[in-house]
């Protein structure tokens, strides 16, 4: 049995969810993605990610899903009028008592499915720190690793397809049809960056930055080439890939 808990009357939850179950929590974002995009694109894509997942495992894994949580940690994008952001404390809190509810149910096992980089670091803290308080089995996964933290990006982006670029806009492409505004979508590629080993996106060197650092138009990378069949070919991969990952966390626990 999988589905959504929000979905469950209080005295099923007992008995729906159980010690083999997985509880997933969608992380997106809403922040400014450029002149091309909306500010709901991760938030988008966490959900939408989140319940293809659900129709793929949900007969072989015991996969519940929490409601999205579509405001988190967008500060690097503050200076644009419309984003929503937590910071970093509050997110770690909200994540807590996220926890503290979940380890209320039989389960054991929670997950973040993360839609919005500026969240990696974040929530690999908060995977040890609730780990620590709850004695919960914690995961982070992702659609697609983000290119600032070791992912890859494409040879046309030099790499550094981070924000509103050629996948992501695809991606979006897809999902939403007629909502990515391709009139407006122009390449904002660092350049400048490309040559460097170290310090660039995906390097070894981690350095601080907001968007606006990058250019006026917020987003970083290339949109201009998006279109919705690719965005419909990674979606699936990411998917498919996420849903080999589920099952293996399904089966996880620490050996003495």
């Amino acid at each position: 049995m999988s589905g959504r808990l929000a979905d469950l009357s209080g005295p099923t939850i007992t008995d729906a969810i159980g010690t083999d179950s997985v509880v997933l929590l969608p992380v997106g974002a809403i922040e400014q993605h450029g002149p091309h995009l909306p500010l709901s694109v991760d938030a988008v894509i966490a959900e939408e990610v989140a319940s293809a997942l659900l129709t793929a495992v949900g007969d072989e894994v015991d996969l519940w899903l929490l409601p999205t949580l579509a405001v988190s940690k967008s500060n690097e994008h503050a200076w644009s009028p419309g984003t929503l952001w937590l910071s970093s404390e509050t997110m770690l809190r909200v994540l807590d008592d996220i926890a503290t509810c979940v380890a209320t149910t039989p389960a054991r096992r929670l997950v973040f499915l993360n839609a919005h980089g500026g969240n990696t670091s974040l929530l690999s803290v908060a995977c040890r720190d609730i780990r620590v308080k709850h004695d919960l089995l914690t995961f982070l996964v992702h659609p697609s690793l983000p290119p600032a933290s070791g992912g890859t990006s494409t040879e046309e982006e030099f790499g550094m397809g981070i924000h509103g670029g050629l996948n992501e806009t695809s991606v979006f492409a897809h999902l939403r049809p007629g909502e990515a505004n391709m009139d407006l979508a122009v390449r904002r590629v660092p350049d400048w960056m490309a040559g460097n080993t170290s310090v660039r996106f995906g390097g070894p060197v981690q350095f601080g930055w907001t968007s606006r650092d990058f250019g006026p138009d917020g987003h970083i990378g290339d949109p201009t080439g998006a279109n919705p069949e690719l965005g419909r070919e990674l979606f699936d991969a990411a998917v498919a890939g996420l849903a080999e990952q589920i099952h293996e966390i399904a089966g996880f626990d620490f050996r003495a």
